[in-house]
């Protein structure tokens, strides 16, 4: 099936476009943007940069997508953006490509969901199934996790990670690392305990809850130095494939400060 471009659209010689794509009113489509089978672009989209979109993705009016970065050091390399398929993108969403002092390149995964407004800055990585409600802030050289959710006004710092299933609450500035299945809250952002409610409508067991909880309880409430709080986690806890993502994490390490609760050392 043909590509169904409305008259008043501009897409450019180069750009690919796959079966059955629609673009609707007044979009603008550039030359090195590939979108994948059945793409919708509503109206007024504005694709721009090495920008691949991968099939149903779905984007509405004044999203900008594509687009140099915002990073003052960015000299017009050839870097990327990459969303996933079945995505959802909402009213005026932008999202930059990578630079040469990051990793080259964006990625939006499968499956996600920005709400209007959301921005996603240059060299971060937003994994499958992830949602950003509306006005989420994300800087650059950030990750967010499979699963997370952030809630409306969000604002993450650069080069910080967010974790699977993780739960941010609204208008909360997060400055470091949130763990997975991590509950925060506050601007600046503390941690809260588990997302419980989210593990519940995941099917998670209560087996797995139940553990997240102990290693919550040694890791956060513990008195010995964290090194050993996350060894003592693993080697009692570590079976739980789960549990053992948690310890990955924290012994992965990052660019930025551990988001804690407000007592914990």
């Amino acid at each position: 099936m043909a590509a169904d471009i409305h008259p008043s659209s501009v897409v450019a010689p180069g750009a690919r476009l796959g079966r059955g794509v629609k673009i609707g009113p007044f979009c603008v489509v550039g030359e090195h943007v590939e979108l994948g089978d059945g793409v919708e672009l509503v109206s007024h989209v504005a694709l721009a940069g090495r920008t691949t979109i991968g099939a149903r993705t779905k984007i509405y009016p004044f999203a900008s997508l594509g687009h140099p970065p915002q990073d003052l050091k960015y000299r017009g390399e050839e870097t990327t953006l990459g969303i996933g398929q079945d995505c959802l993108i909402r009213e005026g969403v932008t999202a930059n490509p990578g630079t040469a002092g990051g990793r080259m390149e964006t990625i939006i995964g499968d499956r996600c969901v920005l709400l209007a407004q959301a921005h996603v800055g240059h060299d971060s990585v937003i994994c499958n199934d992830a949602i950003l409600s509306n006005n989420v802030m994300i800087a650059g050289h950030v990750w967010i996790g499979p699963f997370a959710i952030l809630s409306g006004g969000v604002a993450v710092h650069q080069f910080s990670r967010v974790g699977a299933h993780a739960f941010i609450g609204g208008v909360t500035g997060l400055e470091g690392d949130l763990v997975p299945y991590g509950l925060a809250f506050g601007n600046r952002a503390h941690l809260a305990g588990l997302n419980l409610v989210g593990l519940r409508r995941r099917n998670f067991s209560r087996e797995t809850i139940a553990n997240l909880q102990a290693a919550y309880r040694l890791i956060f409430e513990g008195d010995a130095p964290l090194a050993s709080r996350i060894d003592e986690t693993e080697r009692t806890l570590g079976a739980d494939p789960h549990v053992a993502n948690l310890v990955a994490f924290l012994r992965e390490g990052g660019d930025r400060p551990l988001c804690r609760p407000r007592a914990a050392r």
